[in-house]
C-alpha cells in the first residue's frame, strides 16, 4: 500500500507520467502474508484478479487471503478444488457460495457478461459434469456468457445433432470428456472457433486416469482444438475467458 502511495504522489507532483505511473502500479510488490504472497495488482496486469486454488491449504489460509483481498477492493473471488470440510468453516465466516460437484467457491456476486460472445461448456458424458461445472463457473466468475450443453458424447451422436444450433453459436467451445475422449475431434471439425478439449479421468482401467483422453485429444486431426491438463475445468474456463475477452482489456 505504501508502494502504491509513493507512486500516485509523485503523479500528483508531475514526476511521473500517467503511463509510466501505470507501468509501476502494475510492478508494485505483492502483499506478504508468510504462507502466502498475495497479488493485488494481478487484474491491472492481467485482467483477471487472482484465484485461490484451494487444495492443499488450510482452512485458516485460505481465510487470510480471502481477507487480503476483500481489503484491497476484489469485488468476486474464485477458490478452486475446495473441499466440502472447508467449505463449511468459510461459510460461517464469508457469504461464500460453494459449488460442491465443481468443488468451487465463489465469493461475491457473478460479473454481468462482458465478453465477445458466448462460450459453450459440451460433455461426452454425464460423469464429466464435475469438470465442466469447475470450467462453467470459472467462466461465469470472469465476465462471460455460458452455455452448458451435457451428455452429448459420440456412443449418441444424435444427441449431439440436436444441439448444433447453440454450438455453432458459440465464440469458444469447451469439450469436455473421458473414455476415449473423442467429442473434441467431433465438435473440433464442425465449429468455425476455437475448441479447448479436457480430458478427464472417467472411464475404465485402460483409460489410465485420463491418460488416454488426453493422448486422443493431443492427437486430435481437427484443426483449432487446443488441450489442457486431466480433469482442469479451472483451466479451461480461464482460457475460454481470455480468449472472448481479446481486445476488451486493452
Amino acid at each position: 500500500m505504501n508502494d502504491t502511495k509513493n507512486i500516485l504522489e509523485r503523479l500528483r507532483d508531475g514526476g511521473l507520467t500517467v503511463d509510466q505511473a501505470l507501468l509501476e502500479l502494475k510492478l508494485v510488490p505483492f502483499e506478504d502474508l508468510g504462507y502466502a504472497k498475495v497479488d493485488h495488482h494481478r487484474a491491472l496486469r492481467q485482467g483477471t484478479a487472482e484465484v485461490i486454488y484451494g487444495e492443499g491449504k488450510t482452512g485458516e489460509q485460505i481465510a487470510g487471503i480471502l481477507t487480503a483481498m476483500l481489503a484491497h477492493g476484489e469485488q468476486t473471488v474464485l477458490v478452486t478444488r475446495l473441499s466440502p470440510e472447508k467449505a463449511a468453516g468459510l461459510r460461517e465466516r464469508f457469504p461464500l457460495d460453494y459449488h460442491p460437484d465443481a468443488r468451487i467457491g465463489v465469493l461475491g456476486a457473478f460479473p454481468v457478461p462482458d465478453g465477445l460472445g458466448k462460450i459453450v461448456v459440451a460433455t461426452g458424458g454425464t460423469s464429466d459434469i464435475p469438470v465442466a461445472e469447475e470450467a462453467a463457473l470459472t467462466a461465469g466468475a470472469l465476465g462471460n456468457q455460458v452455455e452448458r450443453i451435457y451428455d452429448v458424447g459420440v456412443a449418441g451422436l444424435h444427441r449431439l445433432q440436436a444441439k448444433l444450433p447453440q454450438i455453432m453459436e458459440a465464440s469458444v467451445l469447451i469439450a469436455i470428456a473421458g473414455m476415449e475422449g473423442a467429442l473434441a475431434s467431433v465438435l473440433g471439425g464442425l465449429v468455425d472457433c476455437p475448441v479447448i478439449a479436457v480430458p478427464t479421468s472417467v472411464g475404465y482401467g485402460a483409460s489410465f486416469g485420463g491418460l488416454s483422453a488426453l493422448l486422443s485429444m493431443l492427437n486430435s486431426c481437427a484443426s483449432g482444438v487446443s488441450v489442457v491438463n486431466i480433469d482442469n475445468g479451472f483451466g479451461a474456463g480461464f482460457l475460454a475467458s481470455r480468449i472472448n475477452h481479446m481486445g476488451r482489456n486493452r
